[in-house]
Parts: C-alpha cells; sequence; structure tokens
C-alpha cells in the first residue's frame, strides 16, 4: 500500500493563533512544529498498524514548514524544502491521499480558517462549488483516481470535508471557537485519536470513492477588499471585475494557483 499524506499547520491541536504558525521566534516555530510532527507521526502508525510494508510519503504542505525533519517518523519519507513538486508530487500510483493539520477554507467561522492567503482571499470556486485547501487538492488527487480517506484538524474543517466526502474517516482534534480560540485535546490525546482513525481509514478506503467532477475546469478567485489581482493576471486569466479573476482549463492542475 502506498499513501500519500498532505499536511498543514493551522489544523494541528495546540495551534490556535496566527503568530503561532510563522516564525516568530525560533521558540515558538519549534513548539508548533513538535505538535505538527507529533500528529503527523501518529497518521504514520496508524497506517502501518494496518499494513507494516506500507509505502507512506509526507508533504510538508505549510508555507514556512512545519514538520521537524528531526522528529519526524523513521519509517515514512518526506517531502520537504522551498516550492513544490511538480503536481505536488502526487500520481496514479497512491492507494489514498490523507490529511493532517488541516483547517477550513475561507469565510468559516472557524480556527485559523483560510485559502491559500490568510489575508487576501475571500474565496475559490472551482465549477461553481467553493473549495478550500482540502477540496481543491481532493479533487487533483480524484482526477488521478485517488480517494482522500482521512482528515484531521478541528471540527470545522473534518464537517467541511464530509460534505464532499461523506465517508471520509475524520479525527477532530479541537473544536473551534472562533478564528483564533478552540477547545483542544491534549497532544497526547490527538495522537492517540488520529492513529486509532488513521488505521480505520485503510481498512475502509475501498469504501470511499475519489472525489471528482469531470472537466473542463472553470475556476474563480475573489479577493477581499484592497487586494490587488496582479499576481493572477496572466494569459488566459478573465477579470470579471475589481476583485475577481476567472480561469477555464481542462487539465485542474493547470489552474494553480
Amino acid at each position: 500500500m502506498k499513501i500519500y499524506v498532505m499536511t498543514d499547520l493551522e489544523g494541528a491541536a495546540m495551534i490556535s493563533t496566527w503568530a503561532q504558525t510563522r516564525d516568530v521566534t525560533p521558540e515558538e516555530k519549534m513548539r508548533s512544529e513538535y505538535f505538527l510532527t507529533g500528529e503527523v507521526n501518529a497518521c504514520v502508525d496508524g497506517i502501518l498498524d494496518f499494513d507494516p510494508d506500507a509505502e507512506v510519503i509526507v508533504c510538508d504542505g505549510h508555507g514556512s514548514g512545519g514538520v521537524d525533519e528531526m522528529l519526524f517518523h523513521p519509517q515514512a519519507k518526506l517531502i520537504a524544502g522551498r516550492g513544490l513538486p511538480p503536481r505536488f508530487g502526487i500520481d496514479e500510483s497512491y492507494d489514498a491521499l490523507m490529511y493532517v493539520g488541516q483547517h477550513a477554507r475561507a469565510g468559516q467561522d472557524s480556527t485559523l480558517c483560510h485559502t491559500q492567503s490568510s489575508a487576501s482571499v475571500e474565496y475559490h470556486k472551482i465549477n461553481g462549488i467553493e473549495l478550500g485547501e482540502f477540496g481543491s487538492f481532493a479533487l487533483w488527487a480524484g482526477v488521478l483516481g485517488v480517494p482522500t480517506i482521512f482528515i484531521a484538524g478541528d471540527d470545522v474543517a473534518v464537517a467541511e470535508a464530509r460534505e464532499l466526502i461523506p465517508e471520509i474517516v475524520g479525527a477532530p482534534v479541537k473544536q473551534s471557537l472562533g478564528r483564533e480560540l478552540a477547545t483542544h485535546l491534549s497532544h497526547e490525546a490527538a495522537c492517540r485519536l488520529i492513529r486509532g482513525k488513521a488505521r480505520e481509514a485503510c481498512d475502509k478506503r475501498d469504501d470511499i470513492e475519489p472525489f471528482f467532477m469531470p472537466g473542463p475546469y472553470t475556476k474563480e478567485i475573489r479577493l477581499n477588499e484592497g487586494h490587488s489581482l496582479q499576481r493572477y493576471l496572466r494569459p488566459g486569466v478573465e477579470i470579471v471585475d475589481e476583485r475577481t479573476v476567472r480561469m477555464t482549463s481542462d487539465d485542474v492542475f493547470e489552474l494553480w494557483p
């Protein structure tokens, strides 16, 4: 079995504030990476509990890095560095996609919710459906025939995932109380939950369909007031209004960013 694990930092237990997700101080960054890396390792353990011979590839998907390489699981492999590989390194060879540390999309009243940018983006839509970072990557995997079977994050992120993939196995490690406020499981309890649910997801993977919609794909990006569309302007991009752009392609991967 071959599993791809996408990570982000904002959805891990004990992470509540934007300062915890940025390189404010070395001590703060180290503490945040400890929380996420423990959850990632618990997910890997859950996969290996199901299949001791599984190949697990983890992608550090947080912009400034969220995984502590010195604490990373010895039986997994890590995609880390500057930028991301073409198509995020996922292809048809994977049996499933899992998420750890995931936050909800922009516009939700939940802890550290955003879509790509915590400041500038009001929404992303593909074919009229509002998708956050979870939904976008689940669709990319789905186009390749890879099902998204597991998510760990706050309760709103888990609910968002279930709207798109009702059978997905979720591990809510904190309950959102606001944009920078949550009720958290302890780190140890969160890791126990993730390990058990990751194993459960592996067991149920054949019953979970890939998230898929047929092409062509039209992506609409709307920014918050006061933010420039300049970074999105390239050949083929339509300006809808002063805050919105639209682009269409038969290849969903071409719609990034």
